[in-house]
């Protein structure tokens, strides 16, 4: 799973946002390294499990001469509390990390495989793991 060595804070605010104002990314947006991309049609927050069952997903399916990479990472530390606990008593446990993604963003590339159609099913199957609905896109 991916987080990072280290975090200066060790519980961040949630930064809520109103879901009629949240906008699309501008960065990240286009297939930069690969030949076929995975794109993100709605905002999120991407946990790292998620994240790791795609790639798991995609490096399946590409095989040994694809390469994958992967656009996103989940720095962002988010707080649960325990089951049946009352209100109050301050902030939850430390539970995992995500990634929060904009809409538009691309979050996996893959290249190097022997034709298009295993990329776009490899990208297929990694979208199915999302919390989102996702598009595939190809470089220009």
């Amino acid at each position: 799973m991916l987080f990072p060595k280290k975090v200066k804070h060790r519980k961040w605010q949630t930064m809520r946002k109103n879901p009629k104002k949240v906008g699309s990314a501008t960065r990240g947006v286009r297939v930069s390294f690969g030949s076929h991309g995975l794109k993100a049609m709605a905002p999120a927050r991407i946990t790292a499990n998620q994240i790791e069952s795609a790639r798991k997903a995609i490096n399946k399916c590409v095989g040994k001469t694809g390469r994958v990479w992967i656009r996103i990472f989940p720095d962002m530390p988010f707080t649960k509390k325990p089951a049946e606990v009352k209100m109050g008593k301050g902030k939850g446990d430390l539970e995992g990390y995500c990634a929060p993604v904009l809409a538009g963003q691309v979050m996996f590339e893959v290249d190097g495989v022997a034709t298009p159609a295993i990329a776009i099913e490899a990208l297929r199957k990694g979208g199915t793991k999302m919390p989102i609905k996702t598009k595939i896109i190809s470089r220009i």
